[in-house]
């Protein structure tokens, strides 16, 4: 009897611990209308909606298939890619700024022309540092890329310190005496 109280539903959206979009479901009556319904996660079954439902599964999956080809064709040409990123460095070699992820995908589409989520490219925190570094892009499921990234000065960019003024020296010395003075007033 209870599972004549139970109905089929397709998944609009993931719901935790019940399945994810796309997937049809045995749930009950009441939680389908009072719970999944209203808020737009799932809708009912039907005979044509679930042969819908099951030939968009297949499309996908054969599109999956060709696309997890083209994603090891894009990962041998990133393999191979060498990006040189130009960035104004400081006296020690450290960047003013730093190169990001978004940073990162900006040159491989300027290089390339291949699109890159700057959420696939692997960086655990921003570059800070003129150098070479390998950095992993997730392309597809189960297909990585390492990227060769050299980060060098940018031309026409030398570090100088800037002049500093006599009265800003005079200053300084001024301060630091005063601070002497007070320090052995206090002993």
């Amino acid at each position: 009897m209870a599972s004549a109280a139970n109905r089929k539903a397709i998944l609009l959206d993931d719901v935790e611990h019940l399945g994810h979009r796309g997937d049809i479901v045995a749930v009950s009556r009441g939680y389908l209308r009072n719970y999944l319904v209203p808020r737009k996660l799932a809708e009912q079954a039907t005979n044509a909606r679930i042969a819908e439902v099951e030939g968009l599964a297949a499309a996908r999956a054969s599109q999956e298939a060709r696309t997890a080809e083209q994603a090891h064709d894009i990962a041998a040409l990133l393999t191979k890619t060498v990006l040189t990123i130009p960035a104004r460095t400081g006296p020690d070699g450290r960047l003013y700024g730093s190169v990001t992820a978004a940073d990162l995908a900006d040159e491989i589409w300027r290089s390339r022309k291949i699109r890159v989520d700057r959420r696939k490219i692997r960086l655990e925190e921003p570059i800070k540092a003129i150098g070479s570094y390998l950095v992993e892009i997730d392309v597809f499921t189960g297909v990585r890329a390492a990227v060769k990234t050299q980060v060098v000065q940018a031309e026409g960019f030398e570090f100088e310190e800037a002049p500093v003024a006599e009265a800003e020296v005079v200053a300084a010395v001024d301060a630091s005496a005063d601070a002497d003075v007070v320090a052995e007033t206090n002993e």
